[in-house]
């Protein structure tokens, strides 16, 4: 499969300034070849790739055809390729981060599920109860999701916990109970996932398939996610450098999936009187450093229900493309994160107070 880019102004990707594509040594270079190369040629392009030891990903966009070659670049590799008619140019990608960097790809990536947009002029609210509970909470949760019109409802049917005694999920029970909401209410459902068994049923049942930051760095389950055909959000570990989130992304895609939603969720600081310090630089320096959509969760930053609402209007100002948001029908009886969840009513508020900050930053609520 070929995918496509659009590359910037002059139609070629960037070079990295002081940097000489002839002399530097590197992991990763990507083989531009020129407009309107024929799909043998193309080929021809991937099959040399693969003789000089190199493993091909080619990607298709609306002006060219690049080619990315990946493994240990020598100083003479990118003329062996320079060589070949249809190539254009050669250019080394500097990043560790190969296939996330918008080096490799200027245009921001748009994530498309069902009819949702993730990555565009659109501001996606992801929003629901932490975790499925029962039947009936589950579907008046879609039920209010669909009244506000949100089209994207999560619910975890496998909950990651601290402490071994606490509510774990209901596994696949849960997965069959989104199915029922989903197929009752026709929101669409995304849910998290722990286990590499879990990502092949997990990803017939749900839309969207969620990495818990706990597991940012399980390169197992990253892999796995990279096998599917399902988009997945990436959360950032607690501890996680921004080089170290875009790494797992890069473990997910390099393994064939490129539909991937980053996820900042607050990071351990020394901080007390809150349980995590959302990240919001973080926001503004991915996009600076990926073409990845970004999304935030305010939720499990505050812990605290009452400060959820100022922080996802901080997110939507700082230029996030959308918020994860727990919400649930009656946060009291919630069997887990009552404490961080909105009230339905809070939910509305919300929206309301999203709408003129969304249309301050070019992004449509």
């Amino acid at each position: 499969m070929i995918y496509k880019i659009k590359f910037g102004g002059t139609g070629k990707p960037k070079k990295v300034s002081g940097t000489s594509s002839s002399k530097l040594g590197g992991k990763k270079m990507i083989i531009v070849l020129k407009p309107n190369t024929k799909k043998e040629e193309i080929e021809h392009v991937i099959e040399e790739v693969k003789n000089k030891g190199f493993k091909p990903v080619p990607f298709e966009g609306d002006e060219r055809t690049v080619i990315h070659a990946l493994g240990a670049v020598r100083d003479d590799s990118p003329d062996s390729f320079r060589s070949i008619r249809c190539v254009e140019d050669v250019v080394r990608i500097l990043k560790p981060y190969k296939l996330a960097s918008k080096e490799h790809h200027s245009q921001k990536t748009i994530v498309r599920v069902g009819d949702v947009a993730i990555g565009n002029n659109d501001f996606v609210v992801i929003a629901g109860p932490d975790s499925v509970e029962t039947e009936k909470q589950i579907i008046e949760s879609a039920k209010i999701m669909k009244k506000n019109g949100i089209k994207i409802m999560r619910g975890s049917a496998f909950k990651p916990r601290t402490s071994p005694y606490d509510f774990q999920g209901f596994g696949i029970e849960g997965l069959k109970l989104l199915k029922k909401a989903r197929d009752k209410t026709g929101i669409l459902v995304e849910t998290e996932v722990m286990d590499v068994r879990d990502v092949p049923i997990a990803a017939q049942y749900a839309d969207i398939l969620r990495v818990g930051a706990r597991n940012m760095q399980n390169f197992d389950l990253l892999k796995e996610l990279g096998k599917v055909d399902c988009p997945v959000i990436l959360k950032r570990g607690m501890s996680a450098t921004i080089k170290e989130f875009i790494m797992a992304a890069e473990y997910i895609m390099a393994s064939g999936n490129k539909n991937v939603i980053l996820c900042e969720r607050g990071i351990r600081t020394f901080e007390t009187a809150y349980r995590n310090t959302l990240d919001l630089e973080a926001v503004v320096v991915l996009r600076e450093e990926t073409h990845l959509p970004i999304i935030v969760d305010p939720s499990h930053a505050t812990g605290n229900r009452e400060w959820v609402i100022p922080l996802c209007k901080a997110a939507a100002a700082a230029g996030a493309d959308g918020i994860l948001v727990e919400v649930h029908p009656d946060p009291e009886k919630a069997l887990c994160d009552g404490a961080q969840s909105l009230y339905p009513e809070q939910l509305t508020r919300l929206l309301k107070e999203l709408k003129p900050i969304c249309a301050a930053v070019g992004k449509k609520l």
